[in-house]
């Protein structure tokens, strides 16, 4: 392999790739926007739920239970129906996510030591915020019901009784203090985003120099497949470790994503990974004949990628065919990486395994395409 003539081809690709104007800003610009972008989008935190109170009671009692809900954080009062008909418009439109409704008697109920029915309706058309928001329903009236039920011992009999030992919950989450979701989703972001740019970039690689027609010329040229491969890929991963860098930078600085862990590890692993994602980019450029069949073959890869790598939903919740499947994603495997660097801190005695799986693919993937442009130029 000579030097030379990888540093001729890097330079070619390099000039392929900004001669429009237009790709830096999809190159660099771009990423950063979609970073932004997506920080704020991928979070299952629920706040401000558009709550109706139906109070047909409107006693002391519950009053002071809506208030509980409105000063929790989670619900927010943006209507108070009259009628059942008003209730199933408001959640018929959308207007509301739950509605709070007491019955005439509520506060009587409580005073006369009978149970007190309070009813939350939800719209359940997304099933997991209307869980998260029946979780916290279920908590504040908990808590109400503690204190009432607590007040009526200490009436009956007396303060020393109603004071009685219990079991007190202790909880203490590791990793993520505040246990907020956009510290699990963000550093995601980077993996995804630097897969698809890199994805996107070397399936064009080849098939455009066939497109243009200057594949003849490079087949008749001294160059080895090795150096061409190599050639057209340093240009793509300069481009993905910039990229990574970047958007690391907004993860930490604009999110406020803790970073625990060794930067230096982090950019090893990123170069692992994008390692792979060049060799899978470059076996889409080699077996497509037009620039649309690579762009078409790299979305059909990368949103099953997407899915099946647990940035979204628990690879352990898939069928188990599916989690073997999953072992062949890289997106997998990088996901683990950067999350155990960002928020554990852990290091290579953990995460070896996964970074053993990444440099084993990435390897394999680029033999392979280097053993398909020496099958197409020969």
């Amino acid at each position: 392999m000579k030097i030379e003539r990888v540093k001729r081809m890097t330079i070619k690709e390099f000039i392929h790739v900004f001669r429009d104007p237009k790709m830096k800003g999809v190159i660099f610009l771009m990423p950063i926007i979609q970073a932004l972008v997506f920080g704020y989008a991928v979070t299952t935190d629920v706040r401000n739920v558009a709550t109706a109170v139906y109070d047909l009671d409107n006693s002391s009692a519950s009053r002071e239970l809506v208030a509980r809900f409105e000063n929790s954080g989670y619900f927010e009062i943006v209507s108070t129906p009259g009628a059942d008909d008003e209730v199933r418009g408001l959640l018929d439109r959308g207007d509301v996510r739950a509605v709070l409704r007491m019955n005439k008697g509520f506060e009587k109920d409580l005073l006369g030591s009978r149970s007190a029915q309070l009813q939350v309706l939800l719209d359940g058309t997304d099933s997991n915020t209307a869980g998260i928001v029946l979780d916290y329903s279920s908590r504040i009236a908990g808590a109400f019901s503690r204190e009432v039920l607590a007040s009526r011992l200490a009436r009956q009999r007396g303060r020393v009784a109603a004071s009685m030992p219990g079991v007190e919950i202790e909880t203490r989450a590791w990793f993520n203090e505040n246990l907020e979701s956009r510290n699990f989703y963000v550093p995601g972001v980077i993996a995804m985003l630097v897969m698809l740019i890199t994805l996107m970039l070397t399936s064009m690689a080849v098939v455009r120099e066939k497109e243009v027609g200057t594949m003849e010329q490079v087949m008749v040229t001294p160059i080895t497949p090795g150096e061409f491969i190599l050639g057209k890929s340093l240009p793509f991963a300069i481009i993905g470790f910039i990229d990574v860098i970047v958007i690391a930078l907004i993860c930490v600085f604009w999110f406020d994503v803790p970073i625990r862990g060794n930067l230096m590890l982090l950019l090893a692993a990123s170069g692992l990974f994008i390692m792979t994602t060049l060799g899978i980019g470059l076996i889409i450029s080699t077996i497509s004949q037009t620039q649309q069949q690579a762009m078409m073959s790299t979305f059909f890869f990368y949103f099953p990628a997407v899915l099946l790598s647990g940035f979204m939903f628990p690879i352990a919740n898939m069928p188990l065919i599916v989690q073997w499947f999953t072992y062949l994603n890289p997106l997998r495997y990088f996901l683990i990486i950067i999350r155990g660097i960002f928020l554990k801190g852990i290091g290579v005695s953990i995460l070896w395994p996964q970074m053993l799986a990444l440099a084993t693919m990435g390897i394999l993937t680029l033999w392979f395409a280097s053993r398909r442009f020496h099958k197409t130029t020969v």
